[in-house]
């Protein structure tokens, strides 16, 4: 009960500090991040929790299936095969380059092994806008940058997971069945994009029946229920739950855009407050002893992944494009690590490897600093784009759009940082 009375305090604290958060470099992620950091074992010691606490693990789960599946819901099919150039260049070139560079300045900075090493950069690959969201959450913005950061952010975690899937086996103690092994996790991702797949095609067919239906104020909770069903058998059947979430939303908004439009303000808030759960829960295992163990040679190694790593692979991807110079940096600066780089490395931590506990370590202190660097320089870079009024409505105008993958600027509405 009390962790449930320190979400609910953050909760109320973050929400009445939104609007200053949304026009300065303040962050409602980072109130969650130190807010959990405060009242750990390392700090007022109101709550005990451990990386192999079962808490730890639900919640980041849940907090990944709810973003990818509504985060799903905003691919469009028909817009994205009209622009899928750029993001092609971002997460066929950038995403590789980000992925070897991780690997060999942990390898050489951190001293893991060239194994662990290319699972630490395998599980720091994918990046997560929504600590990002003045600059993907403008029309000010130019749509061509907010596409490219939204497309790469919300397929890069399923590309990602394969390569983390497999380091693993390949670092962990089972490594001698790597063949079956190996054939485990196809059979994983392959259930798990069946299922995303054939479970929203069956609820919509069951839906279009003649005397069957949701009325409309309860059409909302019919994609909720769709979520809840296939999150629970993908567990059950060891499918994989992350690459089933976010097929499951593509498939619903393209055969039911209706049932996307109904659930999208119910679903965004959900994601939201498993985000914040995911981030406090998180935060109260950033003890002052976690990072005592990174060591010098770690923390340069982080530094680097922020500044460096990132920024050069998605230049380096972006050059012969359209995009302007302001705009490439403004691309290549924004790569925080999110919620599937927190999934990711309580795999490592729970996979029992031999590095396993150095390389959650220096995952860790990564996440961390990435979510303070990024969330609280979205605002000031997007000034550079001369947005305004960040926190509410300009005046004359009657809302606030926002494009996700292949989205029209006037679709929706952007989703609280």
């Amino acid at each position: 009960m009390v962790l449930v009375a320190v979400f609910g305090a953050a909760l109320l604290i973050a929400v009445l500090l939104s609007g200053l958060a949304a026009r300065t470099v303040l962050s409602t992620s980072f109130l969650f991040l130190v807010g959990g950091a405060l009242v750990s074992d390392g700090f007022l010691g109101l709550i005990h929790i451990t990386p192999d606490s079962e808490i730890v693990a639900v919640t980041a789960d849940l907090a990944l299936f709810a973003v990818l599946f509504t985060d799903g819901m905003h691919v469009s099919f028909p817009k994205l095969r009209a622009h899928w150039k750029n993001p092609a260049r971002a997460l066929g070139l950038g995403m590789p380059l980000a992925f070897v560079g991780m690997a060999l300045v942990t390898h050489y900075l951190a001293g893991l092994d060239w194994t662990t090493s290319f699972l630490v950069g395998a599980v720091l690959a994918p990046t997560d806008p929504v600590f990002a969201s003045a600059i993907v959450g403008r029309k000010e913005v130019p749509a061509k940058l907010r596409q490219l950061l939204n497309v790469e952010s919300g397929i890069n975690d399923g590309l990602a997971l394969p390569f983390v899937l497999v380091f693993i086996v390949a670092a962990g103690p089972t490594s001698g069945h790597t063949e079956a092994s190996f054939g485990k996790i196809a059979l994983e991702l392959g259930l798990g994009l069946a299922f995303g797949v054939m479970l929203p095609l069956l609820v919509n067919g069951l839906a279009r029946f003649r005397l069957l239906g949701a009325e409309p104020k309860l059409q909302p909770l019919l994609p909720l229920a769709t979520g809840i069903i296939l999150y629970a058998v993908c567990h059950l059947t060891h499918a994989n739950p992350y690459l089933a979430a976010f097929s499951a939303g593509a498939v619903i908004t393209a055969v039911s855009p209706e049932a996307k439009t109904a659930f999208e303000p119910l679903g965004e808030a959900l994601a939201e407050l498993a985000k914040f759960a995911a981030l406090l829960v998180f935060g109260a295992l950033l003890t002052p002893q976690l990072f005592g163990d990174l060591s010098f040679g770690g923390y340069v190694a982080v530094v680097l992944a922020i500044v460096l790593i990132r920024p050069a692979s998605m230049l380096l991807s972006l050059v012969g494009t359209r995009f302007d110079r302001r705009e490439k940096l403004v691309a290549a600066w924004f790569g925080p690590k999110g919620f599937a780089s927190v999934v990711y490395g309580l795999l490592v931590l729970q996979a029992g490897i031999p590095q396993g506990e150095q390389a959650y370590t220096l995952i860790a202190v990564c996440i961390a600093f990435s979510i303070i660097a990024h969330s609280s320089t979205d605002v000031p870079i997007a000034r550079i784009f001369h947005v305004d009024d960040l926190a509410g409505i300009p005046e004359g105008h009657d809302e606030r759009p926002d494009e996700r993958i292949g989205e029209h600027d006037d679709d929706r509405a952007p989703r609280p940082s």
